[in-house]
């Protein structure tokens, strides 16, 4: 294997780590995945050498077993090493090449991809004061993230309470309210006139929570309305064709194209 600027641990496919690749991409920074799907992730060993275990290795691997939080059920296995550098022990968990210093957070995994390549491409703004107001998109990205994250994930186990649904669909509206107005009357892009962190970040989140169209009929089922409802292409037009136009830009169609195509069928099947 090359040599790599960032290598990156994650559940796959997830959109969130589009924030780094598509940047890496735009910027030229060399970025390393590892993963498999969530389901998998039990069996393997979370560590900067992430990799897949045998039924042996696990049952030899009891000083690295974890319970399970935040999306996962059981016993997980993460390494000393891997907690030193992940506190928090979630992914996607980012690390520099020589494995000491991890970077946890999609949005500060694309920060520093942004910071790594600024010099090719200006991602993170042209000077403080731009590089200060994308950052002011991400951090208002972090609350619908987190009140959508819930939601997908309580759609996934068919356990969507009308409590759980209402903050999801609050936190939609407030986050695409604010896209919305800040691509009037006519801007092409969040900040400035080139495309940033904070329009990548955007196109991640709304690619995500696309995944309710998927559950409509569980969603009707409960006498709830899906939050991606008929009005939403009316009432927030900018923002969703922002979405369309930057998901047909070649650094992002690599993940976007083929994603979008798969929830498609999907969303044909539960039709």
């Amino acid at each position: 294997m090359g040599t790599f600027d960032l290598r990156i641990f994650s559940y796959l496919p997830n959109p969130r780590i589009w924030k780094a690749t598509i940047a890496a991409r735009m910027c030229g920074v060399t970025i390393d995945i590892r993963g498999a799907a969530g389901s998998e992730l039990q069996k393997w060993l979370w560590d900067f050498e992430a990799r897949p275990l045998s039924d042996a290795e696990m049952a030899e691997a009891k000083e690295n077993e974890r319970l399970a939080k935040a999306g996962f059920s059981g016993p997980l296995f993460k390494t000393n090493a891997f907690l030193d550098a992940h506190p928090f022990g979630t992914v996607p968990a980012a690390f520099g090449p020589d494995g000491t210093v991890g970077i946890f957070e999609s949005n500060s995994i694309m920060r520093a991809v942004g910071r790594l390549g600024q010099e090719v491409y200006p991602l993170y703004g042209k000077d403080p004061y731009a590089a200060s107001r994308i950052d002011s998109f991400l951090d208002a990205s972090l609350v619908f993230a987190r009140d959508s994250q819930v939601y997908l994930l309580a759609l996934m186990a068919g356990t969507v309470t009308p409590e759980v649904h209402a903050r999801a669909k609050e936190a939609f509206a407030t986050y695409l309210t604010g896209i919305d107005r800040a691509l009037m009357p006519s801007r092409s892009h969040l900040v400035g006139d080139g495309i940033t962190l904070a329009d990548i970040c955007f196109v991640a989140e709304y690619a995500l929570f696309s995944n309710e169209r998927a559950q409509r009929k569980l969603l009707e089922g409960q006498g709830l309305e899906p939050v991606l409802n008929e009005g939403v292409g009316h009432e927030y037009s900018r923002a969703l064709n922002h979405f369309q136009v930057m998901s047909q830009h070649e650094a992002f169609a690599e993940d976007v194209a083929p994603y979008m195509e798969k929830l498609e069928r999907r969303i044909e099947r539960a039709a």
